[in-house]
């Protein structure tokens, strides 16, 4: 009995994973501030104290419009968002009509040699309440020390990727790819989700 015991601990403290078992995981993600992706993640919303990987075939085509709403959310509640290293310079009245105090937006710059080290010290640091990062060159040993450095700093974190990267493990809790759907609709579709079996359905944010 003791040993059943200890595999329920284990189980529900997401240590370990069993095909066909799954442990009861407790609706604690952060909202998107989209409900139709909230309904689909187990956690409903973004997976708090972790890395979540968005796989792009390009920038801008609508990442930031899915992130923004959270953004907005947790520079009012006076968190700090860090962008590290983006590829273009924000815009700042739209980020600003989209409800994000600017005051609140820190950019890093830094080279694409010191990117990965950067957005590591911001997840870690416990200054930010997320941090987006677009890191060119990243295998599973730095996502994996990102991961961590999330964890430890009670961040949320992003990393903007090119989805070529879809068909490697990730250790990310949550990856999500843009993709169309059958109707050619850009739609974000849920490779990888902490808590459960990822939804076979997409998000497509404009029938949100």
């Amino acid at each position: 009995m003791g040993a059943v015991v200890a595999l329920d601990m284990l189980l529900a403290s997401r240590t370990l994973w069993h095909a066909g078992r799954s442990a009861a995981i407790a609706a604690d993600g952060e909202p998107t501030g989209h409900a139709a992706l909230d309904a689909l993640l187990p956690q409903g919303g973004w997976p708090r104290r972790a890395l979540t990987e968005l796989l792009l075939p390009a920038d801008g085509v609508g990442e930031l419009a899915l992130l923004l709403p959270t953004l907005a959310r947790i520079t009012a509640d006076g968190g700090t968002v860090a962008l590290v290293a983006p590829p273009y310079i924000p815009y700042a009245p739209a980020w600003q009509a989209a409800g994000v105090d600017l005051a609140a937006l820190q950019v890093v710059e830094a080279s694409p040699r010191d990117a990965l080290w950067a957005f590591e010290q911001c997840l870690r640091s416990g200054a930010c309440g997320a941090v987006l990062g677009w890191p060119q060159q990243a295998d599973a040993a730095a996502l994996r020390r990102l991961q961590v450095a999330a964890d430890s700093g009670a961040c949320l974190g992003f990393a903007l990727r090119d989805r070529r990267h879809a068909v490697n493990a990730s250790p990310a809790a949550l990856r999500l790819e843009w993709v169309r759907d059958g109707h050619g609709r850009p739609a974000w579709q849920v490779r990888k989700c902490r808590g459960g079996p990822a939804p076979a359905q997409a998000f497509i944010p404009d029938a949100a």
